[in-house]
């Protein structure tokens, strides 16, 4: 496995190291073809309001030049950035004077079943709960317990991914992947400026519905709206986008908008 760490290989990281004890940082899953990194401007617009909210003091521009570099050593596959407070004294205040530690790992591309796009997948309904924090919402935090917990309900093959809600029931992504529902021609996703991650496939999404003129709503999801959705699909920034067939007493088919969706989008991952 192809491993940076300050764009140097290496693989050791301290014991101290912030990102380990608290999951103080941010990190950004990237789809590598050919040697680029995919939807790059959509992960550096997440990543800037990252490090704006939890004031890292980080030079973005280097770590994108050694992401530029490690994907063309990489090849095709997966570039996983990511960006610790460094080390630090024991407790939580952080240091004024912390050094920023950029970590690659690049990894092959997971190999998703084809069907999981042409045909559809079953989500498996969690009963872990994401905590509502406002502060950290549609950031890709280092704390992923919630995430851990969550895909750890389920082990049977036949669910490709789990449905995540609030605290309050209402229907925020799944434990990997954004949510989207159709009903009567509207695209309706998520509301996520309590909790969720803001994926970038999710945002790539709708702009390309705003420019076809779709009709876009981003509003609180209630669970009850899953039985009058006429479509149901997931999205993220490796896999594309996957209909949803169905989830315990519910059924969708696959419906015109998402493989629409799924054409328009196809040339991110493969080219």
């Amino acid at each position: 496995m192809l491993s940076w760490i300050d764009g140097q290989s290496a693989e050791a990281l301290s014991a101290r190291d912030r990102g380990l004890a608290y999951g103080d940082g941010l990190f950004e899953t990237i789809r590598v073809s050919a040697g680029r990194p995919r939807l790059l401007a959509r992960h550096r617009v997440r990543l800037e309001e990252g490090v704006r909210r939890l004031s890292l003091p980080v030079n973005l521009e280097l770590v994108e030049d050694e992401l530029l570099r490690f994907s063309a050593l990489l090849g095709d596959g997966v570039a996983k950035l990511m960006l610790t407070r460094g080390e630090g004294a024991r407790g939580y205040a952080p240091q004024a004077d912390a050094q920023v530690r950029r970590l690659l790992l690049g990894s092959p591309a997971p190999a998703y079943p084809v069907k999981n796009s042409e045909e559809g997948v079953t989500l498996f309904p969690c009963a872990t709960r994401l905590a509502e924090q406002p502060l950290l919402a549609g950031l890709k935090h280092l704390n992923r317990l919630e995430q851990v917990l969550a895909r750890a309900e389920w082990s049977d093959p036949a669910f490709a991914e789990g449905l995540m809600r609030d605290v309050s029931g209402r229907i925020v992504e799944g434990v990997f992947s954004n949510l989207f529902l159709v009903r009567q021609g509207e695209l309706i996703t998520a509301e996520l400026s309590r909790c969720g991650v803001a994926g970038v496939m999710r945002a790539e999404i709708l702009q390309r519905a705003r420019d076809l003129g779709l009709p876009v709503i981003v509003r609180d999801i209630e669970y009850g709206e899953l039985a009058q959705a006429d479509e149901v699909f997931l999205c993220n920034s490796l896999y594309g986008i996957w209909p949803v067939r169905g989830m315990a007493k519910h059924a969708w088919p696959v419906g015109p908008l998402t493989r629409k969706l799924q054409g328009l989008l196809c040339e991110l991952l493969d080219s």
